[in-house]
């Protein structure tokens, strides 16, 4: 490497310790990281290649490492570098989150899943699990793939509750397609998640929709209803029937919050 790069990444260095990011371009941004990958090189063209690729910053850190590893120039250890960025995020937010220990109240539950699993470019599933204070114990990674899978979902999940003597659940998952309205399959294993979970005392409070940088309810949609009756919370999911109906509904209501 020539001094004029040594020199350049040095500046780049002392420019972001004095200052943070503040300032940064997208393309300073990558190079930075890539500082660390890639030593004996010029990593200019490869941040602005990049960008050119995946078209903004997060798309890049974002992106699978096999995503990036297609793009020239970029190797494993680059493409992990790259990638670890957006996890590490992720988790930051997640750590966060669960520090708070604040009960789970629908705007919690929503910040927490969100945190959880946006930007994630394959479809995940968790179980949240709360103490009776309503509190966090866990997040349990339940699958990865798809929610169609539901008929092994059960068995995993009771496993993650009675491991953690969880007293309530969110379920949360991902669309990475950026459709937010719950699907037929979203309500179905909801359904039967929640005959599983009610066999085991254990309440269901929500399921969470993340998609596009937004999170959706089912409580909040109606698909989920928790009643009082005669001092017992009993929970209703929407049937399929019922479902697809509500769906319409949903479907409806947001496309018009987002004219």
């Amino acid at each position: 490497m020539g001094q004029e790069h040594a020199g350049h990444r040095q500046r780049m260095r002392e420019r972001y310790r004095q200052q943070g990011l503040q300032g940064f371009a997208p393309h300073e941004v990558l190079e930075l990281i890539l500082f660390y990958a890639i030593p004996q090189r010029n990593v200019n063209p490869l941040a602005h290649r990049l960008l050119d690729q995946f078209g903004s910053l997060h798309a890049v850190l974002d992106a699978s490492v096999e995503q990036l590893m297609q793009v020239e120039g970029v190797g494993e250890y680059a493409a992990t570098l790259l990638h670890l960025f957006s996890d590490v995020g992720r988790q930051l937010g997640v750590s966060r989150s669960s520090q708070e220990n604040a009960p789970f109240d629908i705007g919690h539950a929503k910040k927490h899943c969100l945190n959880l699993l946006d930007g994630l470019t394959e479809e995940y599933f968790y179980v949240v699990c709360l103490d009776s204070r309503m509190r966090l114990i866990r997040d349990v990674l339940i699958a990865k793939g798809s929610i169609d899978e539901v008929p092994t979902y059960p068995r995993i999940v009771a496993q993650a509750v009675l491991a953690c003597n969880a007293y309530a659940v969110v379920l949360c998952h991902n669309h990475p397609g950026g459709d937010i309205v719950p699907s037929q399959p979203d309500l179905d294993a909801t359904s039967t998640l929640h005959n599983m979970l009610k066999t085991m005392n254990v309440r269901l409070v929500d399921h969470m929709v993340v998609a596009g940088g937004r999170v959706v309810s089912m409580v909040n949609l109606g698909l989920i209803v928790h009643e009082n009756k005669q001092n017992v919370l009993e929970t209703q999911v929407a049937d399929s029937a019922g479902g697809v109906m509500i769906r319409h509904r949903v479907r409806k209501q947001l496309e018009k919050e987002l004219e």
